[in-house]
C-alpha cells in the first residue's frame, strides 16, 4: 500500500470506527483486568491476614499453657521451620521495647513501628500493615495484636508467592493486552468494512451516474438493515431524478417541436406581408395573427408551468372543502352550450352531497378537460355522458364517457404523455397537455385516473378521488 493511500485511511470513516472499536474493547478488557487483579490481590491478602490471626491465637493459647519461654521456644523453632527468611517473629513490651524474637538477621530492616503500636494499644485489633523493603522485591505483611494484657505479638511474613503470582499476572496481562488489542483492531476494522460496504456501493454508484451511467443503481444485499434502507431510498431517488430528467428532456423536446410551428407561421406571414402588399389592412392581419399565435403559445406553455408544478408538489394547491356536486353541474351547464352547438347529446347522472378536500381551481380544469376531449372527439349526433357518485366518507367516482371515435390500443398507454396526440386526433385543435394535467391533477390529491376506450366506439375516463385528498407536503391548507 503506498504512502498516499496509507494518509488517506487516516481520514476514512472506517478507519475512524476501527479506533473506536479497538480503544472501547482495549480500555473494556483492562477494566475487567484490573477488577480481576483487585479480587485476586484482596483474596491473597486476606488469607495472608487469616494465616497470621491464626498463628496469633496458638501463640496466645500456647502463653496460657506453656509461659513466657515456651512461646519464645516455639517462635524460634516455628520461624526455622517456615523458613526464617519467610516468617519472623517479635515480642514486644506494652512500651513497644522488644524483649525477644526470631533470627532476624535478614529482617534487621525492618522495625516497630510506634504508630502502629499506639493504634493497638488504642483499642483496634489485630493492627495490620504492608511494607516494602528496598533492595527486597517481595513486600512483607506485618502484624501487631496482643498475645496476653502485657505482651504484643509482631508477625510478619513475606508476600513471595503473591509476588510470583502478581509477576505472572503482569507478564500474562501485557501479552494478552498485546493480543486483544491487535485482534480488537482486526475484527473492528472487519466489521468497520463489512458495515460500510453498503455505503461504499454508495458512492460508487454515485461515482458512476457523475460520469454518466444514469442507468446504474446500488445493489440492495436484502438484509433489512440500515444500508439497505440507505440503498432502497438512494434508488428511488435515481429513479425519481431519472423521470425528472427524462421528463425536462421530452418537455424540451417537445416545445422545440411545438414551438417550431407557430414561430415559422409568424415568420412567413411576416416575410409574404413585407415581399408583397404592404397595406394598413395587411399589417392589421399580421398583427392579429401574430397576436393569436402567441395566445396559443402563451396557454401552451402556462399549462406546461402548470402541469410540472402541480408534478413536482412546488404549486400552491389550497386544500379546501369543495362541493363537487356543484363544480361537476357547473361543468355540465357550461359544456352544454358547446355540446349543444355541435349536435352532441350531454347527459348527466350527478349525485347529491357529494364534496372532497382539494383545490377548487385545479379541480374545474380537470374536470373541463375531460368534457371538453369528450365532446372534441365525438362526433355529431352522438352522446357524452357525465356521472358523478360518493361512497360515504371514503371517495367519490367521476365518470366521462362519450360515443366518440376511441382510442387505438397502441395509443392507449401514451395518451397521458405530454402532447401526444392520437393520429386520428390531429385535425382537430388543441396541443395535447390537456389529458396530462388531468392525470397530474388527481395525482396531487391522492387519486387515479384510468381510461377504457374501443377504436370507433368511444372512450370512458374514470376519476377516483379520496374523499379526505393528503395535501402535498409544502401547499397551503385553508380552512373549510
Amino acid at each position: 500500500m503506498s504512502l498516499r493511500k496509507v494518509i488517506r485511511l487516516r481520514y476514512t470513516l472506517a478507519f475512524r470506527l476501527t479506533l473506536w472499536y479497538a480503544a472501547v474493547f482495549t480500555v473494556s478488557s483492562c477494566a475487567a483486568f484490573i477488577f480481576f487483579y483487585l479480587l485476586i490481590t484482596s483474596v491473597f491478602q486476606e488469607r495472608t491476614d487469616s494465616e497470621l490471626a491464626e498463628q496469633t491465637h496458638r501463640f496466645s493459647a500456647l502463653l496460657a499453657v506453656r509461659g513466657v519461654d515456651g512461646v519464645k521456644r516455639a517462635a524460634v523453632l516455628e520461624a526455622q521451620a517456615a523458613g526464617e527468611k519467610k516468617i519472623f517473629f517479635r515480642f514486644l513490651h506494652l512500651s513497644g521495647v522488644a524483649f525477644s524474637s526470631s533470627n532476624m538477621s535478614y529482617w534487621q530492616n525492618i522495625s516497630v513501628d510506634r504508630a502502629l503500636v499506639q493504634r493497638l494499644l488504642g483499642g483496634e485489633r489485630p493492627v495490620l500493615d504492608t511494607i516494602a523493603i528496598p533492595g527486597r522485591k517481595q513486600k512483607i505483611r506485618i502484624l501487631y495484636d496482643f498475645i496476653s494484657p502485657s505482651i504484643i505479638l509482631q508477625l510478619g511474613q513475606a508476600l513471595e508467592h503473591n509476588t510470583r503470582f502478581i509477576d505472572a499476572f503482569n507478564r500474562i496481562f501485557v501479552l494478552t493486552m498485546a493480543i486483544l488489542i491487535l485482534l480488537s483492531a482486526l475484527i473492528g476494522w472487519f466489521m468497520a468494512r463489512r458495515a460500510l460496504s453498503g455505503v461504499a456501493a454508495v458512492t460508487l454508484t454515485a461515482r458512476e451516474i457523475s460520469e454518466g451511467a444514469f442507468e446504474n443503481r446500488v445493489p440492495v444485499a436484502g438484509r433489512g438493515d440500515e444500508v439497505d434502507q440507505l440503498a432502497v431510498t438512494f434508488n428511488r431517488m435515481l429513479d425519481r431524478i431519472q423521470s425528472l430528467v427524462s421528463g425536462i428532456k421530452e418537455m424540451s423536446d417537445n416545445i422545440a417541436h411545438d414551438l417550431k410551428s407557430p414561430i415559422t407561421r409568424i415568420r412567413g406571414l411576416a416575410e409574404v406581408t413585407l415581399t408583397t402588399d404592404r397595406s394598413v389592412a395587411s399589417y392589421e392581419e399580421l398583427t392579429a395573427s401574430t397576436i393569436e399565435e402567441c395566445d396559443r403559445l402563451l396557454d401552451m406553455i402556462n399549462t406546461m408551468l402548470l402541469i410540472s408544478k402541480t408534478e413536482t408538489g412546488v404549486g400552491s394547491l389550497i386544500a379546501e372543502k369543495v362541493d363537487m356536486t356543484a363544480l361537476v353541474a357547473d361543468a355540465q351547464e357550461l359544456f352544454g352550450v358547446i355540446a349543444e352547438d355541435k349536435g352532441v347529446v350531454l347527459s348527466s347522472e350527478i349525485e347529491e352531497n357529494c364534496s372532497c378536500r382539494g383545490d377548487v381551481r385545479m379541480l374545474q380544469r380537470m374536470v373541463a378537460n375531460l368534457l371538453d376531449n369528450a365532446i372534441k372527439y365525438t362526433r355529431t349526433s352522438g352522446n357524452v355522458d357525465l356521472a358523478l357518485s360518493c361512497s360515504g366518507d371514503e371517495r367519490l367516482i367521476l365518470t366521462v364517457s362519450d360515443s366518440g371515435i376511441g382510442i387505438l390500443p397502441e395509443d392507449l398507454p401514451h395518451i397521458f404523455e405530454r402532447f401526444f396526440r392520437c393520429d386520428q386526433s390531429r385535425s382537430e385543435a388543441g396541443t395535447g397537455l390537456g389529458l396530462s394535467l388531468a392525470r397530474a391533477v388527481a395525482n396531487a390529491h391522492s387519486g387515479r385516473i384510468d381510461v377504457e376506450s374501443r377504436h370507433g366506439n368511444g372512450t370512458t375516463f374514470t376519476v377516483v378521488l379520496p374523499v379526505r385528498a393528503q395535501v402535498p407536503a409544502g401547499q397551503a391548507d385553508a380552512s373549510d
